[in-house]
């Protein structure tokens, strides 16, 4: 480099420090499975900002990595430089991009925050050139543009398309004023990542334009700067997958934007000024693998205050301090007897400790984020309690998965949906089951818990109750359990006639929550199957011709058509027996709902003794 260019790149430095001030810079950098490379990507980019004398602090984000990165970061942290700390994280699962960065962002301090990945594709050295352009241009946020005529690019030509065709659509689509979205080196100002961070709903591939079409909606001024990448052999051929995948991300950020204004809408919590205690209350009646499988999720939880309270029947059957709870979890295990859920989690309300209470079902095992990405919202005082979706766990059973595939159809839960998969959008609810519901004490205390007289439906009076005393329920898609479902047929279309039975009985008793016309919908349907077999069987009459019986009948098939049709669509599947026995599910779901929901909209009263089968 001459002179001159020493001078200029000096300049671009002191810029930089200027900037910073007294305070630091925070470099948040992704990385999974990067055990051989990690330590001296670190080191590299820390000599770096000490070299140029720059504050800052470098906080690598262990996304769920199992190659040994952890014990890499960790021996990173314990270099000791003047102006440079090693901040690792360190998260048990992987939870995708943006889990990790807002994992990373969280214990970040800085007042400008960069994000950079963490195999360095990406050169630091072209910090200064990122506070250059936020200067000048009085920048909140600096992207590093491949398109940029100062970049030094190596990709391959078919990356170039797929990455032009994506940059084009996203400037048709989304409106964002600059030239890429997905290069992995972007500085921010913190208030302007924290607002956007706290309303995203991306974890994976579309984070990066969801995080700019946030901040752009919200009035943030973004710049471009140059990047220095060379790829050299490591990307392959794109798969179709993560394509789709992608895609399908893409066009939810788009309706979110531009359909729902979703973004702007969108609450972001008043941040605690503490770490309150939570008391995860587990109703069961023995211990189980499910249970202990749930114990070791909750082992696992990226935030630590919390106690974990079991409610099985008895003492006997191994019902003692499960193995897989790490030590410094409080564990509380409080026989109750053979009671039912709900007489149990009031027994566990009554013990716990902790400001908020965290309910969640035996059966079901939560994501590693679950407590941090729930607590954060009872600082805002109007949210009574948090729920979040129930998915179907990828090892469950053949006719489990089916299950959960019925439970997730556009048919059978319609607008509900949002309950059975991650994703969505955030939302103020009025009805939330227990397998993955929080709530304050305080508001439990208030009106003695749940009502014991029901089973099931006491999480539907419990959620009355909430709404009744003035809170809100929000429903937040990345408070997940994965949920394991009853096999179809038998198990699961026994506990969907429970549920349906108290629905119908809870519309006359209780309509402020269960009256709803989607409720009513499956018994529609069956009386029109009855009425349509019928019709259907009616002999031709004398005086009318052939054509127009069969015209007559073709008039009033056309729902029973229709719905087949919409089934197929619905339930379509390459391989042909999850085809068929979704297909089947969805059919028998809804004959069983509708009867049984007539059952108990006509009932005099609804029973509610201890069914020992299929319990919870």
């Amino acid at each position: 480099m001459s002179e001159a260019g020493r001078t200029k790149s000096e300049e671009r430095w002191a810029i930089a420090r200027d900037a910073i001030g007294g305070g630091r810079l925070s470099v948040i950098m992704p990385v999974y499975n990067l055990a051989d490379t990690i330590e001296a990507n670190i080191a590299q980019t820390a000599g770096l900002f000490e070299s140029h004398n720059l504050s800052a602090e470098l906080v690598p984000v262990d996304d769920g990595s199992t190659d040994g990165t952890a014990e890499a970061l960790a021996r990173a942290a314990a270099a000791k430089y003047e102006h440079v700390t090693v901040k690792p994280v360190v998260c048990a699962k992987n939870g995708g991009k943006g889990a990790a960065l807002r994992a990373g962002f969280d214990a970040s301090t800085g007042e400008y925050v960069m994000l950079l990945d963490g195999d360095l594709d990406i050169n630091p050295k072209q910090t200064p050139f990122f506070f250059e352009a936020m200067t000048a241009k009085g920048a909140d946020i600096v992207i590093g543009s491949k398109r940029h005529p100062k970049s030094v690019v190596q990709y391959p030509w078919h990356r170039r398309f797929v990455s032009w065709v994506y940059f084009t659509l996203v400037r048709m689509f989304v409106g964002l004023p600059i030239t890429d979205t997905q290069t992995g080196m972007k500085l921010f100002r913190r208030e302007v990542l924290g607002e956007s961070l706290g309303r995203m709903l991306v974890k994976t591939y579309a984070f990066d334009l969801e995080l700019l079409a946030i901040a752009h909606q919200r009035g943030a001024k973004i710049a471009e700067a140059p990047v220095v990448i060379r790829f050299g052999n490591k990307f392959g051929a794109l798969k179709a997958n993560t394509v789709k995948t992608m895609a399908i991300d893409s066009l939810a950020v788009f309706y979110r934007l531009r359909v729902l204004r979703y973004y702007a809408k969108a609450e972001v919590p008043p941040k605690l000024d503490h770490d309150p205690l939570v008391s995860v209350v587990i109703a069961c009646p023995r211990r189980s693998w499910m249970l202990d499988e749930c114990l070791a999720a909750l082992g696992n939880q990226s935030y630590r205050n919390f106690e974990v309270i079991v409610l099985p029947d008895g003492t006997d059957g191994g019902s003692g301090t499960p193995e897989p709870l790490p030590k410094d979890v409080k564990l509380s295990v409080l026989p109750t007897g053979k009671v039912r859920p709900a007489e149990k989690r009031n027994i566990g309300i009554k013990a716990a400790k902790g400001e908020i209470v965290a309910f969640i079902d035996d059966d079901a095992y939560p994501d590693a984020h679950w407590l941090e990405y729930a607590v954060r919202y009872f600082g805002d005082e109007t949210i009574g309690a948090v729920g979040g979706p129930g998915v179907t766990p990828p090892g469950d059973s053949f006719l489990a998965r089916m299950g959960g595939r019925v439970y997730d159809n556009l048919l059978v839960s319609g607008n509900y949906r949002y309950r059975y998969k991650a994703g969505g959008v955030r939302r103020d609810v009025d009805d939330y089951p227990s397998c993955n519901l929080f709530v304050r004490k305080s508001l439990l205390d208030s009106f003695g818990g749940y009502r014991t007289d029901f089973w099931p439906g006491e999480d539907t009076l419990l959620c009355k109750d909430i709404v009744d005393a003035g809170k809100r329920i929000v429903y937040d898609p990345w408070v997940v359990v994965c949920h394991h479902r009853r096999p179809l047929f038998g198990a699961h279309l026994r506990q969907l006639g429970r549920y349906a039975f108290h629905r119908g009985y809870f519309v006359k008793r209780f309509p402020s929550n269960s009256l709803r016309l989607s409720y009513f919908i499956p018994t529609l349907f069956v009386a029109y199957l009855f009425v349509w077999a019928i019709l259907i069987a009616i002999p031709q009459p004398d005086i009318m011709s052939v054509e127009l019986f069969c015209i007559w009948q073709g008039v009033v098939s056309v729902p029973m058509l229709t719905y087949i049709l919409l089934a197929l669509l619905t339930t379509f599947s390459l391989n042909p027996a999850v085809w068929i026995v979704t297909l089947c599910g969805v059919l028998a779901t809804h004959v069983t709902y509708g009867i049984r929901f007539l059952g108990g909209l006509l009932a005099k009263k609804a029973p509610c003794e201890f069914i020992g089968k299929d319990h919870a």
